[in-house]
């Protein structure tokens, strides 16, 4: 895929660049792969906000990804390249040889027409599925599974891929591409290739309209509010606080842990890059 740029005729197009979906299907997802999807507005089961800043935006259809990938040795054909407004990457449908349909995240150069399947022992081949025991050092993969058998979790974004740096008895290190290394079980699956829409990190809305859209509120910073509102509110004239940075409830904002430690923390060899 590539962006396009608009031509500016109004000021909201001078300098926005999004991502070209000419090639990508037109119509309506599968019905029996699409189910019902409610926004909440950020508010919890009381009506009360719980996470600012959401609302609105325009409707959605949950589209049912496969990430466990769980047909094994029968072979899949990809039928069609489709949008799916709950993720940054693309989706491929594909159809089973035994008639089911099922969607599955995009792999870059995967196209319309080609193989697919998942299994133990199947070929190095953009898009299948296989163990991680079973994956040579150095090859690109994505939506690989924390567990086994509990479907893929990480790598799925747009344009995002991990490799395998070394193997163990037990373990495999994966290299993430935000740097970090981390110890997964050798018989996780992962899917071969790199997540498409790469060029998704490029995208320029060029209006707030268009993140409306997309179901974001706006947000005003706490230096320009009232004391009332926020604590770095108030002041005469232009002040930058007067303090360390702080959510609206007082709580430090400036790196300071406010989580414990993970039990999978062990697993982590090498944090991501800051």
């Amino acid at each position: 895929m590539t962006v396009k740029n608009l031509k500016p005729t109004t000021s909201g197009r001078r300098g926005t660049v999004l991502v070209d979906k000419s090639l990508l299907w037109k119509g309506k997802p599968v019905k029996s792969l699409v189910v019902k999807y409610n926004s909440t507005g950020g508010r919890n089961n009381q009506g009360r906000i719980t996470s600012r800043h959401m609302g609105g935006g325009a409707k959605r259809k949950y589209r049912i990804i496969d990430f466990k990938r769980n047909k094994f040795d029968i072979e899949g054909e990809v039928i069609r390249k489709e949008y799916d407004p709950n993720r940054s990457a693309f989706i491929c449908l594909v159809k089973y040889s035994d008639g089911e349909y099922r969607y599955i995240i995009a792999p870059q150069k995967l196209s319309i027409g080609n193989k697919v399947v998942s299994g133990e022992t199947v070929n190095i081949s953009i898009g299948n599925c296989l163990p991680l025991k079973n994956i040579p050092v150095g090859i690109s993969i994505h939506n690989i599974e924390l567990k086994p058998k509990a479907g893929g979790q990480l790598t799925r974004s747009a344009g995002t891929s991990a490799q395998i740096i070394s193997k163990d008895e037990v373990f495999v290190q994966i290299k993430q591409s935000s740097g970090e290394i981390r110890l997964i079980n050798k018989n996780c699956f992962a899917t071969i290739g790199v997540v498409s829409n790469s060029d998704n990190k490029n995208i320029k809305l060029g209006k707030a309209g268009r993140k409306r859209y997309l179901g974001f509120r706006p947000k005003v910073r706490g230096v320009v509010m009232n004391p009332v509102d926020h604590p770095h509110g108030g002041g005469e004239g232009r002040t930058s606080g007067g303090r360390h940075p702080v959510t609206p409830w007082g709580k430090s904002t400036k790196g300071k842990k406010t989580r414990n430690n993970k039990k999978t923390n062990v697993y982590i060899l090498k944090r991501r890059k800051k």
